[in-house]
């Protein structure tokens, strides 16, 4: 009953006018950013964050909120309608969703996925705020070695779940960690690796690293990649289901909501393996199974339900423990430390009205992503008219003039750095999002880390002394040795059998999905391996 009170305050705080026009530019700009192809909702966070320097804490949080839900909806629409997911956790909506909208259902399709998230997404952060306040009671009582303890077991979860190969996981989180060194040592003051340059004594900008890897690499790859072939634009139409539709749809919004949010909740979860969990349930649960690979509608409904709901889940641990299990989530941290917040355990209690404002703006983002993407459906399917060299330019300069306006002339120079580095990055196919987490979580572990050694007289063994700590390292190897073990066990049952690698039915849907989508990543075809 007491988060019940609270979320009531917290609605006074998010439904002043002043919040309301955030959470209202908040939800419209993620969703126009995050429609366009190409752009997921990391990089679309990442590109918006720089407009919230001159915002009040709560104000500018409430706007990320809104960036946040409708950048994850914006993925959503362009998988739909050209084939081309902005993530990967948007595959499997593609699947079904383009396979609807080429039958001239793109309308159903979009939306289905606009009231699914709505859905999910109210759902899933009704269970985010009873569950928040429990988790940060119980996280008040876990010690530095603990918390170290977590961050090993995130950094080795996203080098192995994150990417094609562990090599270049390792790799990408090896870069972000170097990256969060840069500057004064905490505890002895000494430089590292400022190379005698001034500016870097203070470290890197998380806000000018986001900007810098993600839209500023990106835009590079695609100039060098670039097709000057047109957009295959699929006309919308109205957004009107059928009653038929509705049946069919409203059990996947629940399911998938349930599937989702426990995986985005747990550190390292990810929104991919919900979304193929809640398309397995959908067509093994459906009426009609043979509808699945001619656009079905609970193939949409499903697993962009899980989507959204996991990524509510993400926010569970990033505002208890301070821990971002995604780079969406490291880009949103960067968010609270740019104010000087720290999210953690005692951030319910120092900071009540800005989290109770910020939960309560979660639930209005939803019911304003739904009005709008209703009705302005047909609009996002104009905006991908726009001609690939002016989309990506414009981007370009509004990420530097975003960071040139913050006072960054230094951080220009970074900014291309750090987007030539994003550059090489994608050439070689090292993940982002590894080397994003590296960047937020690599000092807070060496603190954790100085703190348990200060606390156990610099004794090594102080590090696996406790239940939990002990627990999660358990965990870890198990992880390790599944993944390290279980593929060639796998492939020798497959082979003891006569099955070979050939592939099922599923994974030749995705691997058509891949060869359609246009993306240079090719990420859909990572996630038939992962499939498989």
């Amino acid at each position: 009953m007491d988060a019940l009170s609270q979320l009531l305050q917290g609605f006074a705080t998010a439904a002043t006018p002043m919040n309301l026009v955030f959470a209202f530019a908040g939800v419209l700009l993620g969703t126009a950013i995050g429609v366009l192809p190409g752009i997921g909702p990391a990089m679309t966070v990442a590109l918006l964050l720089p407009m919230t320097f001159g915002l009040d804490p709560t104000g500018s949080l409430i706007m990320f909120a809104g960036i946040y839900y409708g950048a994850m909806y914006g993925g959503s629409t362009t998988a739909i309608l050209i084939n081309a997911p902005g993530e990967a956790s948007s595959v499997m909506t593609a699947i079904e969703g383009n396979l609807m909208a080429r039958a001239g259902r793109a309308a159903q399709a979009l939306a289905t996925a606009a009231i699914g998230s709505f859905v999910a997404g109210t759902i899933a952060t009704t269970l985010l705020v009873f569950t928040a306040p429990y988790i940060a009671d119980i996280a008040i009582g876990i010690r530095p070695a603990d918390y170290f303890a977590i961050m090993v077991l995130a950094f080795c979860a996203v080098t192995i779940m994150l990417g094609k190969s562990k090599v270049r996981g390792a790799a990408g989180l090896g870069i972000g960690l170097a990256l969060g060194l840069i500057g004064l040592d905490p505890v002895t003051g000494q430089e590292r690796m400022t190379y005698g340059v001034l500016e870097l004594a203070n470290g890197l900008d998380i806000v000018i690293i986001a900007v810098g890897l993600f839209a500023v690499g990106e835009t590079l790859w695609v100039a060098a990649h670039l097709r000057r072939r047109p957009l295959d634009i699929i006309p919308v139409g109205r957004p009107w289901m059928s009653r038929d539709d509705w049946k069919r749809s409203w059990p996947a919004w629940i399911r998938g909501a349930f599937i989702g949010f426990p995986f985005g909740a747990i550190p390292a979860g990810g929104a991919e393996l919900p979304t193929y969990l809640s398309y397995a349930a959908e067509k093994k649960l459906a009426k009609k199974p043979s509808m699945f690979g001619k656009g079905a509608i609970e193939g949409v409904a499903g697993p962009d339900s899980a989507n959204n709901a996991a990524a509510a889940g993400v926010l569970v641990p990033l505002l208890t423990l301070g821990l971002p299990t995604s780079a969406t989530a490291a880009v949103l941290l960067a968010g609270f430390q740019q104010f000087g917040i720290q999210p953690g355990p005692l951030l319910l209690d120092s900071e009540p009205e800005l989290v109770w404002g910020l939960l309560a703006s979660l639930f209005i983002a939803n019911v304003l992503l739904v009005v709008l993407n209703l009705p302005l459906a047909p609009l996002w399917a104009r905006l991908l008219r726009i001609p690939r060299h002016f989309l990506y330019a414009g981007i370009l300069v509004f990420a530097t003039l975003g960071v040139f306006s913050a006072g960054e002339t230094f951080g220009l120079y970074v900014l291309l750095l750090l987007g030539l580095l994003g550059f090489a990055m994608r050439r070689f196919g090292i993940p982002l999002a590894p080397a994003i987490i590296g960047v937020i979580l690599g000092p807070l572990a060496e603190t954790q880390l100085r703190r348990a050694l200060q606390l156990g007289d610099g004794d090594l063994s102080v590090l696996v002394t406790t239940p939990m700590s002990i627990s999660i390292y358990t965990i870890l190897i198990l992880i390790v040795l599944a993944t390290t073990l279980g593929g060639p066990i796998v492939r020798r049952i497959r082979r003891s059998k006569g099955t070979g690698h050939a592939l099922v039915p599923e994974d030749k849907e995705l691997a058509a999905t891949a060869a359609n989508t246009g993306t240079e990543d090719k990420a859909a075809l990572d996630q038939v391996h992962q499939h498989r």
